[in-house]
This record gives C-alpha cells, sequence and structure tokens, in this order.
C-alpha cells in the first residue's frame, strides 16, 4: 500500500525530520527504485549522528510479482533496523508461511526480527491468522506486529493478544480512530489506513488496554491522516 499523496522524501532527510520531532527511533520506507548502497550509509550516518535507531524498514509486500525481500532485509542487516515489517496480499497460509521462513534464515545470528503484520483489508487479516502463521514457521526471528487500528478492524481486542510467547511482539503501531469504520469494505479500509488515523486520545480505540496487554515494548506511531497533512502542509 503506497500513499500517492506524499512526497517521497530521501531515508537520511526522515531521519533528521525524527530526530527533530525529538524521536527516538525511526522507521525507514525501502524503494527498491532508489534504494543503494550510498543510501544505506547515508542512513547509517544521519542514525550515528543523532544517536537514533532504526525499529524497522519496510515494506516486504508478499503476493507481490516481486517482494523485494531479500533486498529489504539486506538493508535492515546494513542501516542495523531492529525488525522488517512484512505484510501479505497472499492468503494462503502455507505460501506465507514458507517465504517467511526462507527469509528468516538470512537473518540467522542477527538481531533483526521479521514482523508479520495484519491487514483485514488484506490477505492475512488478523491476529489468529498471523499466530497460525507464525507457529507454523516457528522460528526465533519471526514475529507479528500489531496495529491498533487493523486489530480493532478484525473485531480483536487486546485481550487476544495476552500470553503471547515472549518477544512475538517486539513492538506496536499506535493511532486512533473511530469505534467503526464509516466504510468496512476492503476499500474503505485502506482509505482509512492511509488517511482517516487519529492521534492517539482523539478516538475510541482501547490505547490503554493495548498497552496493558503488550508492556514494555516500543511504540512505532502510524499516523498517516489527510487531515494532518492538509493543515499542516510542512
Amino acid at each position: 500500500i503506497r500513499d500517492s499523496t506524499v512526497p517521497e522524501f530521501p531515508p537520511p532527510v526522515v531521519v533528521d525530520a525524527a530526530a527533530a520531532a525529538g524521536f527516538k527511533a525511526v522507521g525507514v520506507w525501502f524503494d527498491p527504485a532508489t534504494w543503494s548502497p550510498v543510501v544505506a550509509r547515508a542512513v547509517v550516518a544521519r542514525l550515528d549522528f543523532h544517536g537514533m535507531v532504526a525499529l524497522d524498514i519496510e515494506p516486504i509486500m508478499l503476493g507481490s510479482a516481486n517482494d523485494h525481500g531479500e533486498a529489504i532485509v539486506d538493508a535492515a542487516l546494513e542501516v542495523g533496523a531492529r525488525n522488517v515489517l512484512i505484510a501479505s496480499r497472499e492468503a494462503d497460509n502455507e505460501v506465507v508461511a514458507s517465504r517467511i521462513a526462507a527469509l528468516a534464515t538470512r537473518v540467522e545470528g542477527s538481531p533483526v526480527r521479521l514482523v508479520l503484520e495484519f491487514l483485514p483489508a488484506l490477505g492475512v487479516r488478523s491476529y489468529a491468522q498471523a499466530t497460525a502463521i507464525v507457529d507454523a514457521i516457528d522460528h526465533p526471528s519471526v514475529g507479528i506486529l500489531v496495529d491498533a487500528l487493523h486489530l480493532a478492524r478484525a473485531h480483536e481486542t487486546p485481550d487476544t493478544l495476552r500470553g503471547a510467547p515472549a518477544g512475538r511482539l517486539p513492538y506496536l503501531q499506535l493511532c486512533d480512530a473511530l469505534a467503526s469504520p464509516v466504510d468496512a469494505t476492503p476499500m474503505g479500509l485502506i482509505r482509512e489506513a492511509l488517511h482517516e488515523r487519529l492521534l492517539n486520545g482523539e478516538g475510541a480505540l482501547p490505547i490503554e488496554a493495548l498497552l496493558d496487554a503488550v508492556p514494555d515494548v516500543p511504540i512505532s506511531f502510524e499516523v498517516r491522516s489527510e487531515y494532518l497533512r492538509t493543515t499542516f502542509p510542512d
């Protein structure tokens, strides 16, 4: 999923912007058309300059003609990203598990984790489905990414996350949203995820319950919002 309304900023610029905003970590977007060893070195230089870490790099989109999985995993190793975010248009659990297991062999012996994010509008639609896939892979470098919005739209609650194996949920993506989507079709859910997220505390998602269910992990803020972009164009 790409948001074509947002200008493409080179990753080093994103690192500088995150540092200026006071964050201690940042997510890095991998653009296969522009990523190169020069870009990787620039990202590392800016991270080191600011004393920051790359929390994750994204996206590996399974089910695409070319998911660029090997290149993105290698980029994570280059810049020291802690996690590689994977989503899937492919709905077959066995196919998804086989592909992620193959990529997991690439990070063995490193601190990099592969995290499968579920999105109700795509192939891997729920925490329950993601859990079945990750259980089948059974690899210490593979976990699950929970996004507060996608958890709610999958009709699952923070309580479903309690008791997850240690390290299964290495970080969370937080935002807020209306209690129910305006349009519950797949395209409506995609639009909501790209354009209609709210700041934490402005909506009805159970943010505190989510933090209680998955304590003491890094938090990523995923607040895509057409309103915020048009109100604060800088």
